[in-house]
């Protein structure tokens, strides 16, 4: 009798416990290279594919393979907690088993290249450790399919963002992703006087992400340019999109449900920003900002599929977070 190789493996899963089938799983899963988005730019992102796999299930092996200087995929299996900031190395893929998660832990990723952050769920960062994921004057960075959270039981600034972009970063790619129940979700540049670094850099896209409960920064955006696509907000409290400090946003096939009366806007700079919106459902919130530049052909990448506005609420919400 001839087997297959799917055969052989599916035997091998049969025989395996639940952990080790996930740790397979996960491990398959974590060689994929960035294929979505402004991380596919500057020579792709491929995380720590070129070198070793290990799976982590305390903070301190998680620190150690994360802040080494040779390349790693990395797996984290079960919960890890702490109270701490991770500085993330080059050339690494930190994904998580199904199931997995980190509290209290945030993961910085300054100054460094090629970086994977998948199927993670981050949760509860405090503000003296920075954001769940802080991304500051790095390059080719793909954060897919996380969870990120906090709760709004404390004042505003007990906790940072769950997902910043700063410091003229470049080429990242947010996806799939999660982000709920916290105040201020994720900045696109830090600040309105940090324009002779950031101006010309901060290309993000935003493809397939849900954002529920978050009072505002969902994003917010100085100087760069940004693409978001497929997107949900769902009861979002205060605002949503902030354009501002010259920022050129294009939303797309995107959708706000029970959200509050400002949707999109440009706010709280001396400057404006901007922003083109194509096929989004506004509910019953606002667009108030100045029309950009704008269109879809303006991005240099293979074309990501438009959902539709229609179809964004039931299908985003099944697919967006810790679903690998």
């Amino acid at each position: 009798m001839k087997f297959t190789a799917a055969a052989a493996l599916l035997a091998t899963l049969a025989a395996a416990s639940p952990t080790n089938i996930r740790n397979a799983i996960a491990s398959r899963a974590a060689t994929d290279a960035c294929s979505i988005g402004y991380c596919t730019q500057n020579g792709g992102t491929t995380g720590g594919a070129a070198g070793e796999t290990v799976t982590v299930k305390d903070l301190a092996s998680l620190t150690k393979y994360a802040e080494s200087k040779d390349p790693y995929t990395i797996i984290v299996s079960g919960a890890i907690s702490g109270a701490a900031k991770i500085r993330v190395g080059s050339d690494k893929t930190i994904y998580g088993e199904s199931g997995s998660s980190i509290e209290g832990v945030g993961l910085y990723v300054k100054g460094v290249n090629n970086v994977i952050l998948r199927n993670l769920k981050l949760t509860k960062v405090l503000a003296e450790n920075g954001d769940a994921i802080g991304i500051q004057a790095a390059k080719n960075v793909w954060v897919d399919h996380c969870d990120l959270s906090s709760d709004l039981d404390h004042d505003k600034d007990y906790y940072d963002g769950l997902l910043d972009v700063t410091h003229a970063a470049e080429w990242v790619t947010i996806s799939n992703t999660h982000l709920h129940d916290h105040f201020k979700a994720s900045l696109v540049g830090h600040s309105d006087s940090n324009a002779d670094e950031d101006t010309g850099t901060l290309h993000v896209t935003y493809a397939n992400n849900y954002f529920s409960n978050i009072n505002s920064r969902q994003p917010s955006v100085r100087f760069g340019n940004v693409h978001i696509i497929n997107q949900l907000w769902e009861g979002a409290k205060g605002t949503g999109v902030n354009t501002r400090m010259g920022a050129q946003v294009f939303i797309q096939s995107s959708a706000f449900v029970n959200c509050a009366t400002k949707a999109v806007e440009s706010a709280d700079s001396d400057t404006t920003g901007y922003a083109v919106l194509d096929d989004v459902d506004l509910g019953s919130s606002e667009n108030s900002a100045p029309k950009g530049t704008l269109s879809a052909s303006s991005f240099p990448y293979d074309t990501i599929k438009a959902l539709g506005s229609g179809s964004i609420a039931s299908t985003i919400p099944k697919t967006a977070g810790q679903t690998l």
